[in-house]
């Protein structure tokens, strides 16, 4: 009996060495501990991902496409329009609200002196987003139904009285960049 202590002892004594075979065995299953890894830099496409500006440039983009496809009833000749022209015209919209979407960001960027502050909107900061967009959607609506002669309204648009312009791309602007901040901040965070 007192052999048999003395050798479970001994293989006792060499598992918990150092380098033992058991230890081995248990770092191999155990995750490498990355807190204190150097930080890798992002490469230029990654970075671009992780930018807010580009976040707003694609949701903007995502969140208005189906929304120029829908309001194409309220604007004169799109429903007779060929299905290719009718797409080139609402793809085209849409990037152009994209672009007043990343200019709207800029501007509340400009204000709030970084452009992470759409992570944590304030109401005015969500207020100026919306109210950038509404103000440029406007005046470009006013221009190309006006002097320009881009594009007529239905008669099934309702035109907002002070502004002249349809009802449609005032509320997009209003609807919209709530979802767009959200999902960013979603996106980002």
């Amino acid at each position: 009996m007192g052999e048999r202590d003395a050798g479970w002892r001994a293989l006792r004594s060499r598992s918990d060495a150092p380098g033992s075979w058991r230890r081995r065995v248990t770092s191999v299953h155990r995750p490498p501990d990355r807190r204190h890894a150097p930080a890798r830099p992002l490469g230029p496409l990654r970075r671009l991902l992780e930018a807010p500006a580009a976040n707003v440039a694609v949701f903007a983009f995502l969140l208005n496409y189906p929304w120029e496809f829908l309001q194409v009833p309220l604007f004169r000749g799109m429903p007779e329009a060929s299905h290719w022209d009718a797409i080139k015209v609402c793809t085209s919209a849409t990037l152009g609200d994209a672009v007043i979407a990343v200019v709207a960001f800029w501007g509340i960027a400009a204000v709030a002196g970084t452009g992470r502050w759409i992570f944590a909107p304030s109401t005015g900061q969500l207020a100026g987003f919306i109210g950038i967009g509404v103000a440029i959607t406007a005046v470009l609506e006013w221009l190309a139904t006006g002097p320009l002669g881009r594009w007529t309204y239905a008669e099934a648009m309702p035109i907002v009285p002070l502004l002249g312009v349809g009802l449609s791309p005032v509320l997009q602007w209003v609807l919209l960049p709530p979802l767009v901040a959200w999902f960013v901040r979603r996106q980002l965070t």
